[in-house]
């Protein structure tokens, strides 16, 4: 945790588009120490795979859970430290990368 912790800016902000399709934090988050300790970060799903890509030009992950993408994450990152996170959970917009992940 207190690793993570380190990798985000004390200011960053992630924000979360489920379509209401997923579920997901309603509102933005804003703070690192906010941001590390969400649930979603410390509950790691046996069969979860998360797979390093260039997300709209940024620095991403694609976490797949059988096979499956279940959210595409994309960080901006300023220095060395992440400022934002854009998490698409919404089902409809993941199509494009279940096919190209």
């Amino acid at each position: 945790m207190t690793a993570l912790i380190g990798l985000l800016d004390p200011g960053a902000t992630a924000i979360a588009d489920t379509g209401g399709l997923a579920n997901a934090q309603p509102s933005p988050i804003e703070g690192g120490e906010q941001i590390a300790r969400l649930p979603e970060v410390a509950r790691i799903a046996p069969g979860l795979t998360l797979l390093e890509r260039t997300v709209n030009g940024q620095p991403g992950l694609v976490a797949q859970q059988d096979g499956v993408t279940v959210a595409v994450f994309s960080f901006e990152v300023a220095g060395d430290r992440v400022k934002r996170i854009w998490a698409v959970r919404n089902p409809e917009k993941l199509r494009p990368w279940t096919t190209t992940s």
